[in-house]
């Protein structure tokens, strides 16, 4: 638990989980029917424990998230460094081989330049003329061969000196290889440790959640099926109040900038005389595409194309006709490729619809972490609440790049 923590970072406050006394027995809820008071703190409890369980597991679903996603990306910064290394070991190789070459050729012209005796056939010059044409011959034949052993000695420097840098390369990348590689095997280990724990505190949840909304259901003489309905109703309604804000805010924030764009156009024209209106822009935070977007190393239950067809159904469910299928398909093509397990590095957005964080679609199920209809179900809510329509979604992605 305090890996996972660890992960979250400093500044995310986690639950602290019920412990198996805190939640009531059956005697306890038989107690309370007691008295009305009785009651009412009895229902508060059991309600403050169900959020709770909701919480804890919500959280531990983001951990993993991020946990798997950091994961993926140091192991791919490992086999990146490792093939940086193996390439700097084969120009090392490859460099070395030529050094070696350009020394054996260096010393066989030395020895081929010793044997021509320049500095003897410039002496026998001196002191016999008679001999001159056949000696300056000589000479020049040493001279030229003096010229090509100095190139090649040049060359072969050139060389020792690329040696010499490449060798300092190649420490320096397979000490990187090896830190990345311990990395990535450490936020493996990390991803794992976090995958666990968010799967023990779902079936935790689930377990825990069962027999809470039984004690529930018995306290206010309804079932624990209306409790179920009913919570999901206020998490459900929750979360639309939410999405409404957030939509009113993004609104805001781009009539800001066109508003900008515009007085910023308008500037010069004025400057001018002309007396014309800028034109409006528009800008956005922009949208994770399918093509930024990249998924932790977890099982995906359901393929684009299962949920693909589970969406057909729910839109027809709720009475959109085809062509708001059409623009669905387009706009999740483009926020995910219909990947339940896609991640976007940079916002840090989940799933099928993009949600951030990804707990919140916790309120269309538990399962919202690898179900892809649970993640269609929240999705298509999302979408009714702030665009009416998959088309009103996906005519604002393409005119600002996000929806």
């Amino acid at each position: 638990m305090a890996a996972v923590i660890a992960l979250l970072g400093a500044s995310v406050t986690v639950a602290i989980p019920a412990q198996a006394d805190d939640y009531p027995s059956w005697a306890d809820v038989e107690a309370a029917r007691a008295s009305t008071a009785a009651t009412e703190a009895e229902v508060t409890r059991i309600g403050t424990l169900l959020t709770g369980l909701e919480t804890q597991a919500a959280t531990l679903g983001d951990a993993a998230i991020t946990a798997s996603a950091a994961s993926a990306t140091a192991d791919t910064e490992s086999r990146a460094a490792a093939a940086h290394a193996g390439d700097l070991a084969r120009q090392l190789a490859t460099a070395t081989e030529k050094a070696q070459t350009a020394d054996v050729q260096l010393g066989l012209l030395g020895a081929q330049l010793y044997r021509s005796g320049a500095s003897d056939a410039v002496a026998t010059l001196l002191l016999v003329p008679g001999q001159a044409s056949d000696l300056l011959s000589a000479l020049s034949t040493s001279t030229r061969l003096s010229e090509l052993t100095s190139g090649i000695r040049d060359r072969a420097l050139a060389q020792r000196n690329l040696v010499q840098s490449l060798e300092e390369q190649a420490a320096v990348a397979s000490t990187e290889r090896d830190r990345l590689a311990v990395e990535a095997k450490d936020r493996a280990a990390a991803a794992a440790e976090a995958q666990r724990a968010a799967d023990a505190q779902l079936a935790e949840q689930r377990t825990r959640s069962d027999v809470l909304d039984a004690q529930l259901a018995s306290l206010k003489n309804t079932t624990a099926e209306t409790e179920r309905s009913y919570r999901a109703g206020v998490a459900a309604a929750a979360a639309y109040q939410k999405q409404q804000e957030e939509a009113a805010r993004a609104a805001a924030a781009s009539a800001a900038a066109q508003a900008a764009a515009a007085a910023a156009a308008a500037q010069p024209a004025a400057a001018s005389g002309s007396g014309g209106s800028g034109s409006s822009g528009s800008s956005g935070s922009g949208s994770s595409g399918a093509g930024s977007t990249t998924a932790p190393p977890t099982a995906t239950v359901s393929s684009p194309a299962a949920a693909r067809a589970y969406a057909a159904g729910a839109v027809s469910t709720r009475g959109w006709g085809g062509n708001e299928y059409t623009c669905l398909v387009s706009l999740w093509n483009k926020e995910s490729g219909w990947r339940a397990d896609a991640y976007n590095a940079s916002s840090g957005a989940y799933g099928i619809p993009q949600s951030l964080p990804g707990s919140k679609m916790a309120s269309a199920g538990s399962d919202w972490r690898t179900n892809a209809a649970t993640q269609v179900d929240w999705g298509l809510g999302y979408i009714a609440a702030v665009y009416g329509t998959p088309c009103g979604a996906w005519a604002h992605s393409v005119s600002v790049g996000w929806y």
